[in-house]
């Protein structure tokens, strides 16, 4: 057995994750938690079920453009093609000055953060979009 923390939100809820032979056996709400106290919301109360499933999916896929398939893709490819992706869209679409404004932003990309992100990992998100790349479109699926 091993504590572990819930990776639904950002409350940081208690769980036991139970394995046995590096096998997954079974994942429950931590009673000794003093978040939780044992007690875990559906999605939490799912986390063996959405580790375990036949279903998940344990690969990249990727469509290309008008395509109708999906591709398996490694995973460092599939982050350098991001990586490209955004420093393209912001070398095109950066602005350096407006009306003879210092401006040093861009309008071409945007981001949105996961309710599973905690208050440091949003204020390092924020510096590093906003000062690192000139975003102004940043968001966080928690306060909508």
């Amino acid at each position: 057995m091993s504590r572990s923390i819930c990776p639904y939100c950002a409350v940081g809820c208690g769980q036991l994750v139970y394995h046995k032979n590096g096998k997954l056996v079974s994942i429950e709400g931590d009673p000794d938690s003093p978040i939780s106290r044992g007690h875990l919301c559906p999605k939490g109360a799912d986390t063996y079920e959405l580790h375990t499933h036949s279903g998940r999916l344990k690969k990249v896929k990727y469509r290309r453009p008008y395509s109708r398939e999906w591709e398996e893709l490694d995973l460092e490819k599939a982050m350098d093609m991001v990586a490209d992706r955004v420093w393209e869209t912001r070398e095109r679409t950066f602005q350096e000055k407006q009306d003879g404004n210092v401006l040093m932003q861009t309008k071409g990309m945007a981001h949105l953060g996961g309710a599973t992100l905690d208050n440091e990992e949003n204020y390092l998100i924020k510096k590093l979009f906003s000062a690192g790349l000139g975003m102004v479109c940043i968001s966080n699926q928690a306060r909508i």
